[in-house]
């Protein structure tokens, strides 16, 4: 079922979005060469715990998963696609890291993702990740009302396909509300004009997954929730949480 928000419901999701935007920001700035992963969890929590927001991410147990998650972010590190657990892996010159973050403040959620380079960016890396924005961007400027959920996907698996970037296939955005996973899912790639149609107050996480070496094939770790490529090659993946309205998409992640 999709729930469709208010405009008072909306301005509540914006301020939980604010507490993402601040975490992401925080931990982008403490990755540093050396520091690792566990102190980026430290981070994002300190920012979640002084907004006096708990994170939908810790304890969360879907179907698939062996054990509930154990922490507030997912940090995924060059060929590690998604959902990566932080661990005390210390990040090194030219890692690419992928940091999605969640918040709920008084019964909200707001969901975000970035990627980054530490120390000294490799060009393909630099590339694969404004790839990344240029489709997230892509997909944000479709979900206005009147479209359709396979317009979003259209528009950002065009973006990624044309970059010759492969996509994981049944990995994607989804509904925010109460929850941080709410109907309906909004695919990374699709035909247009298919799919519900848009309409204001919904709540949309958009969020494409890029995989380098062009190719849509992915493992899973022992871990039951780190999705790497099949070829080594390394990844990238951003997100916003984003509102229809009538006066077009809101943004509700963003700083």
């Amino acid at each position: 079922m999709v729930h469709v928000k208010t405009d008072e419901a909306i301005d509540e999701m914006r301020a939980a979005g604010r507490v993402v935007a601040h975490a992401l920001t925080a931990v982008r700035e403490a990755a540093r060469v050396g520091v690792s992963l566990l102190e980026l969890d430290a981070v994002a929590r300190a920012v979640l715990r002084e907004a006096r927001a708990t994170s939908p991410f810790l304890g969360y147990r879907p179907h698939f998963a062996p054990v509930p998650f154990p922490a507030v972010v997912c940090a995924s590190v060059n060929d590690a696609i998604v959902h990566g657990i932080p661990d005390g892996y210390r990040l090194r010159d030219g890692d690419l890291v992928s940091i999605d973050c969640g918040a709920r403040l008084r019964g909200w959620c707001g969901d975000a993702a970035v990627s980054f380079t530490v120390g000294r960016a490799r060009p393909a890396d630099l590339r694969l990740i404004a790839t990344a924005e240029a489709a997230l961007a892509a997909g944000i400027a479709a979900a206005v009302p009147g479209n359709r959920i396979g317009d979003i996907a259209h528009a950002v698996g065009s973006v990624c396909r044309a970059a010759g970037y492969g996509i994981p296939e049944g990995f994607g955005g989804h509904g925010v509300g109460r929850s941080m996973h709410e109907d309906p899912g909004v695919p990374n790639e699709g035909p247009p004009g298919r799919g519900m149609r848009l309409r204001p107050g919904m709540v949309l996480a958009i969020e494409p997954m890029l995989i380098a070496g062009g190719g849509d094939d992915y493992v899973c770790d022992p871990d039951g929730w780190t999705l790497r490529t099949t070829d080594g090659s390394r990844a990238a993946h951003v997100e916003h949480t984003v509102a229809i309205t009538a006066g077009g998409p809101r943004i509700l992640t963003a700083l």
